[in-house]
Order: C-alpha cells, then structure tokens, then sequence
C-alpha cells in the first residue's frame, strides 16, 4: 500500500490509527468513526495466515478505512506506521483481553498489554508528538474492591496478571504525559458486550449457548449442558457501541483526562443466564448448592447450565460496579444500551 499517495487524495483529513480493528471494539470505533467524513481510518493487523474479518467485512469497500499491517510485539512495526501515516489520533485497542488465560500465558500478557503499550508511546513521542493517544483500560484493574461503586480515585488492586498488565500500562501513559507532555489517557472501562463479542467470553458463551439449546429443544434433541465457573460473580455490563462514543469524547478534551465508564449497574451471571433464556422464552430454576447446583428446564429434569470448578479462576473478582458520573458530568456521556437489551440483542444474533 502506498501510504503517501493516499494521503495526497485525502490530505485534508484527519488520521485514525486503531490497534485491535477486527475485535469487538475496535470494529465499533473504526464503524463509528467512518460516520463523519472528516476521519480517514487506519485499523491495524498482525500478519498471518488466516485473516478474521468477519467484524469489519463491511467497511472494507469504504474509501477511507484502510487495513495496515503492526503487531505490538514488534516495536518496528508500530513505529514504520506512525512515521509514515504521522496520525493525529492513535486508540489502542488491541491486547490480550481473556482475563482467564492470563494466567495460563502472563508473559505474553504482560507484553502485549503493556510493554506494547510502551512501544506504542515511544513511537507517538519520536514520530508523532501532537498525535492523540488513548489505551484501553479495565475496571479489573481495580481489582479485589475497597468500596463500591468504585470511583476514580479508587487504588489499583488488580487480582489477574490482566490486570497487573493494565494497571502497569496506567501508569506508564501517565508517565509519558507528564514526561513529554503527550496527549496521552486511559480510560477505565468496565465490562462491556456486544454481538460481536469473541465466544470464549463468558457473555457470548452463554448467549450462543442459550440459542444452541433453543434449537435442541425445539428439534427434540440431545444436548449438553452449560458449563460454567462462578456464577455469582458481579459485574457492570454496557454495550460496546456506548462505549467508544465515550473513549472518542474522552480524546477530544481540551487537555487530557481519564474516566470510568460504566452503566452504574451490578448483575450477576446467574442473573445474565436467567435473562438470556428468557430471551427465547425457555423458564427454568435453580437446584443444588456450589458445584452441585444446576439451572434444570423448568418442570422437568432436563439440565441446562451446570457449574464445573474448571472453569474458576485462581483469584477471583467479586463485585465490579463503576461510578461514571464524572464522565456524564465532563462528557456529556451516557449509555443508551440497556442490560435487557444488550442481553436480547446478544442471543438474537447468535439464534440467528
């Protein structure tokens, strides 16, 4: 791709370069972003030998979304796209966002989650001073809670080698502001769905599940059940689509400051099971205790969520519940995606 011929067609536009495009986040903020004429979008790609393009498939026809090839393993790579583009807003997006497996892989966790995080500011201060920066931050990096909801101010306590990674790229973002004087955030962002959603999340796990046993129910088929950790869980869900409105709104200040985003609200899983059933009009009810309790088909013996200890965590998360009034406050931000609806738009897509 030759980059400066581009920029010639479209010099009077701002430049966009967005890490993790082909995820959930990343495909909504590239979307929303291709809404105003004023932005030319770069998503980044690492190469290989499969391309997932499934969340982007149609933006690629648009004259101004371009794909380019990084990988924030690589530090030559991010820097050869931002000496050659020189983009006036960078969102970094990508990481290894599966809370779970970073216990499994926390180095490549660390590296990708933060050290990338590292490569990507020393590439924006050599290349790119006036370049917005913003990386994306998580409500576990909170951690095991002091109080709740959990406000700004609340410490850092992260309970996952995902959490620690973020925690560590807070604070090295806050670094490089005040160090070089960059337009550099990161935003606290609690959980949040969508259809788009990778299925190894525990959200997109239950709703392609619940439509999976839909259809076995209806076909009078076998099926196996649901298998699942803590259910008791507590966490603030919002919608995807809600949240890059917030990240855009938040790199637009007249000077850089971070926010929590967040619903203000706490569901449990066993509440998000209950509700995604309820979706595609199936009843059940609870039965047991710990990891002997299971949600049967109601009246009837027939098990549709099952607990497996597989699936706990080494450090659990209790409660997660965000205070966002600051940025509903300073942004003028709030969600517009309900629990319910997050929820229903979730299994419909999968049922379909």
């Amino acid at each position: 791709m030759n980059i400066m011929i581009q920029r010639k067609n479209l010099n009077n536009m701002k430049k966009v370069l967005i890490t993790g495009v082909t995820g959930q986040d990343g495909s909504y903020m590239a979307e929303y972003l291709l809404n105003f004429t004023e932005y030319e979008v770069y998503g980044i790609i690492r190469r290989s030998s499969t391309k997932n393009y499934k969340n982007i498939e149609h933006l690629l026809n648009k004259s101004r979304f371009k794909i380019v090839t990084g990988d924030l393993s690589d530090s030559q790579s991010i820097d050869n796209l931002v000496r050659e583009i020189q983009p006036d807003y960078f969102i970094n997006l990508a990481a290894q966002s599966f809370v779970a497996a970073s216990w499994e892989i926390p180095e490549q966790t660390f590296d990708v989650d933060a050290v990338g995080v590292i490569r990507c500011l020393e590439s924006i201060r050599k290349h790119a001073p006036k370049c917005r920066f913003y990386n994306a931050g998580s409500s576990e990096e909170l951690g095991n809670v002091d109080y709740s909801p959990q406000d700004e101010k609340h410490p850092l306590k992260p309970r996952s080698p995902y959490g620690a990674a973020k925690a560590a790229a807070r604070h090295i973002v806050k670094v490089y502001r005040e160090s070089y004087n960059l337009y550099a955030i990161q935003g606290l962002l609690y959980n949040h769905e969508s259809e788009r959603r990778g299925e190894e999340f525990v959200t997109r796990k239950i709703t392609k599940n619940v439509a999976r046993i839909k259809k076995s129910l209806d076909n009078n088929q076998e099926f196996k059940p649901l298998e699942l950790g803590n259910i008791d869980a507590k966490r603030d869900w919002s919608h995807a689509e809600d949240f890059v409105r917030g990240i855009w709104l938040m790199l637009n200040q007249e000077k850089p400051n971070e926010f929590i985003l967040s619903s203000g609200e706490t569901h449990t899983v066993r509440e998000f099971i209950e509700k995604s059933f309820n979706v595609v009009d199936i009843k059940g009810k609870w039965e047991g205790q710990g990891v002997n309790e299971c949600f049967y088909l109601e009246n009837s013996d027939i098990k549709l969520v099952c607990i497996n200890p597989i699936f706990y965590r080494p450090a659990e998360v209790d409660l997660l519940w965000g205070d966002s009034n600051e940025a509903r406050l300073k942004l003028n931000w709030r969600p517009e995606i309900s629990f319910d609806c997050l929820i229903k738009r979730m299994v419909d897509n999968d049922f379909k």
